[in-house]
């Protein structure tokens, strides 16, 4: 593993400790970096796979992230009607500039930079949910209940 991938790991479990909740990054042999890959490799449903997506407001140019169930696909103009502009989907470099990890590895929290996240309401029908934890190769699961709190972000019916 690279000693950037070891950075952004850690940035993510620094997060986690810092919040209070007792979460705990899992490195995995397998890739998580699609929703798909995540799910097969944790043997979770894709439902419970928090996908983080990167938009970029088109008159702003800040970045809303979307902690999405990775069943759904997200709905452009909710979110848009929810960020009060415009929105596009972020280029890898902008997500990479604005959050400090790669796509296929972002997480939840532990941004760069703040943000404000939308939360899928439908991550909530589930006790336990998995996220990205920095890399395409590491993840962490938690209570649906704690995403919410752990994130400050609003939940939203987006699908």
């Amino acid at each position: 593993m690279t000693t950037h991938f070891k950075k952004s790991l850690q940035r993510v479990q620094d997060a986690l400790n810092e919040s209070g909740y007792a979460y705990t990054v899992q490195e995995l042999a397998a890739s998580t970096r699609t929703a798909q890959e995540a799910a097969d490799a944790v043997g979770c449903t894709l439902a419970q796979i928090v996908k983080s997506l990167i938009f970029e407001g088109e008159e702003s140019g800040n970045p809303i992230l979307v902690l999405a169930s990775g069943a759904n696909r997200v709905n452009e103009k909710t979110l848009a009607k929810l960020a009060g502009e415009p929105i596009r989907r972020a280029h890898p470099n902008f997500v990479r500039q604005r959050t400090g990890f790669a796509v296929g590895g972002v997480p939840p929290l532990g941004h760069s930079e703040p943000l404000q996240p939308f939360i899928d309401e439908d991550l909530h029908q589930f006790d336990e949910i998995w996220a990205a934890a920095g890399t395409p190769h590491a993840v962490f699961c938690l209570k649906s209940v704690d995403l919410q709190p752990l994130t400050g972000g609003k939940v939203v019916s987006i699908k």
